[in-house]
C-alpha cells in the first residue's frame, strides 16, 4: 500500500487508525517516521515519504515518533492473510526465529536460499530479515523499558541484544532517547500510575488491536473448550500456560474496550518477545475487520449478522501441534467430553508447572511426550484411537511440520492423507492452528443450522458454491454463523 501515495496522504491527513501497521510515514524534515493516525500536525505532503515497515524507516535513518509511538501499532494484517514466502517469513521473525536461528535458519524453514529470502523482503518491506529483527528487539526492550522495573542489563538480555552496547545504541538511535530517558518519560507520563498493579516476577503490558474487536466469540470459545490444567477462565481473564523456546509462562489475557490486557509470567525473560506474538496470533489481532466485514456484508443474508456484532475475530491457537491432537479429540464429540479427554493426556503426559497466581497445573503434553501413549488407554473408539497414534506419531518425527509459518495447501494435503482426517478436521486445524482466513467448514452442524435458519443453502456443496462470495473472508463468515447459536462459546463467562 506505501506505493499509494495519494491514498496514504488522505489517511495521514484523516488520521485514519484503520492503516496504522499497513505503512509509516516518514517525515524528510524532522527525520521521525509516525503512524498514519499520528495525532500531531500531518506534515506538508512535500516532506513526506512512506515505507512499508518501521523496519525500513529505521534502516533509512529515520527515529520513531515519541507522541505516537508507531512501533506500538498492530502488526500488517497482510502477513496474516496470506500463504507466500514473505509473510511466512514474517511470521517466523515475530516468534524468533531470526534471533534463535539466524537468517540460515529462517531460509531453511521457508525451503529457500538466505539470498533469496533476503531479496524477498527488501523488496516488498524495505528492509532485510536482520534490521526486521532489530526492530522487534528494539520494540521488546520499550516495552521492557517502560513496564517494567528490570535493571537495564536484564532488559537487554531479554530483548535479545548481545551487549549492553549494542542495546544502548540502538534505542538511542530508534528513540533518540538513552533508555534511562525512556523509563524516566514513562514513569512522568503516568503509565506506571494507570497500569494495573505490579506484581512480582510478572510483566504487564497493552496489547493494541484494529477496532471493531467484538470480545464473545473470541473469548468465550477460549474459554468454553479449556482444558483444565492448561487453561481456565479467572477473575474476567483467560490464563493458559505456554511452551516456549527458552522455558515456560502462564498469560492472563483480559479483553478492554480499546486493549487486551496481557500479564506475562515467564521462566525466562528471553521468551518475552515470542510470548507476545504467539498472543497476538491466537487472539487474531492483526485482522483488518474492516476489510472483513465490508466482504461479508456484501452477502444480503450475511449482512445482518455483521452489522448486530461486527468485528468478530477467529479464536486460534498457540501451539499447532497442541490443536491438532485435541481436534481429533473432539472429534464426533460434545465439548465437555473433548475436554474430558484432552484433561486426561494432561494429567497422564503434561509437564508440570508452577502457578501461584490461579490453578494452572501443566504444560499440554508434546507430540514426544505422546509418542508412548498406550492406545489401550484412550477412552476412545478404536478407529480414532489409530487416528489420534498417527497423528501423534508424524508430529514427534518430524513428518508433519504444524505451525503459523506452514504452507496451507500442503499442510491440507498431508493432513488428509491420515487415516481418520475428513474435511472437518483438516479445515478446523488449517482455521485455528495455521490460521488461513479461508478455511471453511460447509459440513459442521452449527454452521449448516445457521445456515438454514438465514435462507442460505444447506447442503455442503451448496454452501461452498454461496460461500464463494465471501473469500477469502471464509473463517470469519464461520464465526458468524456459529454466532447464531446459544453455545457458551458464542458468549463471555459471567
Amino acid at each position: 500500500m506505501h506505493t499509494d501515495t495519494e491514498r496514504c496522504v488522505r489517511a495521514v491527513q484523516s488520521k485514519d487508525a484503520r492503516f496504522d501497521g499497513w505503512f509509516f510515514t516518514a517525515v524528510l524534515t524532522t527525520r521521525i517516521y509516525c503512524r498514519p493516525s499520528c495525532p500531531a500536525v500531518p506534515p506538508k505532503v512535500k516532506n513526506m515519504t512512506f515505507l512499508p515497515s518501521a523496519a525500513a524507516c529505521q534502516q533509512a535513518g529515520f527515529r520513531a515518533c515519541k507522541r505516537c509511538r508507531p512501533d506500538t501499532s498492530p502488526g500488517s494484517p497482510e502477513w496474516n492473510a496470506r500463504a507466500d514466502a514473505v509473510a511466512r517469513a514474517m511470521r517466523l521473525i515475530q516468534d524468533g526465529v531470526v534471533d534463535r536461528e539466524g537468517v540460515p535458519g529462517l531460509a531453511g524453514r521457508l525451503g529457500y536460499s538466505t539470498r533469496q529470502v533476503e531479496r524477498q523482503l527488501n523488496a516488498e518491506l524495505g528492509a532485510g530479515p536482520l534490521a526486521l529483527a532489530r526492530a522487534q528487539r528494539a520494540q521488546t526492550a520499550r516495552l521492557l523499558i517502560e513496564t517494567s522495573e528490570l535493571p537495564m542489563g536484564d532488559v537487554a538480555f531479554a530483548a535479545g541484544f548481545s551487549s549492553i552496547r549494542t542495546f544502548n545504541e540502538t534505542v538511542r538511535e530508534v528513540f533518540a532517547l538513552a533508555p534511562s530517558e525512556l523509563r524516566e518519560r514513562a514513569v512522568q507520563a503516568g503509565r506506571g500510575r494507570n497500569a494495573p498493579p505490579r506484581i512480582p516476577g510478572t510483566i504487564s503490558l497493552r496489547l493494541p488491536f484494529r477496532t471493531p474487536l467484538n470480545p464473545d466469540n473470541l473469548f468465550g470459545h477460549l474459554a468454553a473448550t479449556a482444558v483444565p490444567g492448561v487453561e481456565e477462565w479467572r477473575d474476567g481473564a483467560y490464563r493458559r500456560t505456554l511452551r516456549l523456546p527458552y522455558g515456560t509462562g502462564v498469560v492472563a489475557l483480559t479483553p478492554q474496550p480499546d486493549h487486551i490486557g496481557c500479564r506475562l509470567a515467564l521462566t525466562d525473560l528471553r521468551d518475552l518477545t515470542i510470548a507476545i506474538s504467539r498472543c497476538r496470533w491466537m487472539l487474531d489481532l492483526d485482522a483488518d475487520p474492516e476489510a472483513v466485514d465490508e466482504q461479508l456484508r456484501s452477502d444480503p443474508l450475511l449482512a445482518p449478522l455483521v452489522d448486530k456484532a461486527p468485528g468478530r475475530r477467529v479464536p486460534r491457537t498457540v501451539d499447532a501441534a497442541e490443536f491438532a491432537v485435541r481436534a481429533v479429540l473432539g472429534q464426533q464429540v460434545s465439548t465437555a467430553a473433548a475436554r474430558t479427554h484432552a484433561a486426561r493426556l494432561v494429567a497422564a503426559y503434561g509437564e508440570p508447572v508452577e502457578d501461584p497466581l490461579g490453578g494452572l497445573t501443566h504444560l499440554f503434553p508434546s507430540p514426544q511426550a505422546l509418542a508412548g501413549l498406550d492406545p489401550e488407554s484412550l477412552a476412545l473408539p478404536r478407529s480414532r484411537r489409530a487416528t489420534l497414534t498417527t497423528l501423534v506419531s508424524a508430529l514427534a518425527d518430524g513428518s508433519l511440520p504444524l505451525g503459523f509459518d506452514s504452507d496451507w495447501e500442503a499442510a491440507r494435503a498431508q493432513l488428509a492423507a491420515l487415516p481418520g482426517f475428513g474435511p472437518w478436521t483438516t479445515e478446523v486445524i488449517a482455521m485455528r492452528a495455521l490460521g488461513d482466513p479461508d478455511a471453511f467448514l460447509p459440513s459442521d452442524l452449527g454452521v449448516r443450522r445457521a445456515a438454514q435458519g438465514l435462507g442460505l443453502p444447506s447442503t455442503p456443496s451448496a454452501l461452498t458454491a454461496r460461500a464463494a462470495g465471501w473469500r477469502p473472508w471464509r473463517a470469519y463468515a464461520v464465526q458468524y454463523l456459529w454466532a447464531t447459536d446459544s453455545h457458551p462459546i458464542n458468549h463471555l463467562p459471567a
